[in-house]
């Protein structure tokens, strides 16, 4: 959810005619909580700037709907008469939404998805579905690299969804998740060929699997169990609280997969108060797909870190550090420096040789919706090539 820029020229052309509805009762500053949950159609249009170079920018929408009971909006606005920011500890309230975006170099995607929480918080539901046809240069795969990138063609639908159920009066969610893809891969451009790319000494390796995960169409069908333990304070900006999520899933022809394979990933999301006015954050993630060989693109883990565009570093098995400092400025306004480290390989056990991805960067966030503890802002990250400018809403994780 990064659309900051979107939602605030949304915010200001629909203000017209409905005086005080973005103005906070509390603190009188902009603030979108009652737009959000009171406008007429319940239905909020978010315009999107994509900043990933990746794809060379972009621009896009989504369609924002937050499915709150009047009960909810009540507990809300009693709590936030108390408490500036008590209100974002109550439960979140369901959300919909659809999106579309296009991009500079001819990407675009079209979809929808549900963040549903029921029977009071105890029952959790994420998902979502979509068709796209994206553009994105291919390095290679852990140590199976090109001698220079080539651009591939990814014709895909996919649904991903999961549902978790809490443990007694536990903070620890136990559930099944279900990842499916239907894919065309082609390298984008005529004339384009993989072995051309291939290293001479590393041909006989791994060119052949290569050639095959370039220009193919290959379905992924699974099935998985999670566990997950949450302590957060709020789900879209959280300032204290943890939450570790363990997920296996099985890929296998009987679900119709064309690739058997298992995958297996672990989170782990730290958010530390040090103080009043100073908070730490600490990200871990790793990664591993157990394949006979190379992994499409799509399927393949990836270091997702600020500062490195999508899919550059990629191997079966990844894994990141990432760490983040804040300063809260006052109760809108806070600023962040973070940095964060990522390796990916063939193999776990080569990746205390792999080389070290590093990344650093700053940025800021504004309190847009008090109501539901709602941030958003903007990163400036450099990674290993480029610096990237990230707009950001919720937690950057």
């Amino acid at each position: 959810m990064r659309c900051i820029a979107g939602i605030l020229i949304s915010v200001s052309l629909t203000a017209y005619g409905q005086p005080g509805i973005f103005t906070d009762p509390v603190d009188g500053r902009f603030d979108a909580s009652r737009y959000l949950s009171e406008n007429a159609f319940g239905f909020l249009p978010v315009p999107i700037i994509i900043t990933e170079p990746a794809v060379d920018g972009g621009l896009g929408a989504v369609g924002l709907f937050f499915h709150e009971s009047d009960e909810g909006k009540e507990q809300r606005l009693e709590r936030l008469k108390k408490d500036e920011g008590g209100s974002a500890q109550l439960l979140t309230p369901s959300i919909s939404a659809v999106a579309g975006a296009y991009t500079g170099n001819g990407s675009w995607f079209a979809g929808g998805g549900h963040v549903g929480f029921w029977k009071q918080g105890r029952v959790r539901y994420q998902g979502g579905a979509g068709v796209g046809n994206v553009n994105l240069a291919f390095y290679g795969s852990g140590d199976a690299e090109l001698t220079s990138p080539i651009e591939l063609n990814t014709e895909a639908l996919g649904v991903l969804q999961s549902l978790k159920v809490k443990v007694a009066d536990t903070p620890l969610f136990i559930g099944v998740s279900q990842r499916y893809i239907d894919a065309t891969i082609s390298p984008r451009r005529a004339g384009d060929a993989v072995g051309d790319l291939i290293p001479a000494e590393s041909f006989d390796t791994w060119g052949d699997e290569l050639r095959d995960i370039t220009d193919v169409e290959v379905t992924t069908s699974g099935l998985g169990l999670t566990a997950e333990f949450d302590t957060r304070n709020n789900f879209f900006s959280p300032h204290k609280g943890v939450r570790y999520e363990l997920q296996h899933i099985w890929f296998s022809s009987a679900l119709g997969s064309d690739i058997d394979y298992e995958l297996t990933s672990l989170t782990g999301l730290n958010y530390l108060p040090i103080n009043d006015n100073w908070r730490a954050g600490l990200r871990l993630n790793a990664e591993y797909a157990d394949a006979d060989g190379l992994l499409p693109q799509y399927a393949t883990p990836t270091v997702v870190l600020r500062g490195i565009p999508a899919a550059r570093y990629q191997g079966n098995a990844v894994a990141v550090i990432e760490g983040e400092i804040t300063r809260q400025i006052d109760p809108r306004w806070s600023i962040n420096i973070f940095a964060g480290v990522g390796r990916a390989d063939g193999a776990f056990s080569d990746l205390s040789d792999s080389a070290s991805r590093v990344t650093r960067g700053a940025g800021f966030r504004y309190l847009v919706a008090r109501r539901y503890g709602f941030e958003m802002g903007l990163d400036v990250a450099k990674g290993p090539e480029d610096s990237i400018l990230y707009i950001q809403a919720g937690t950057a994780w």
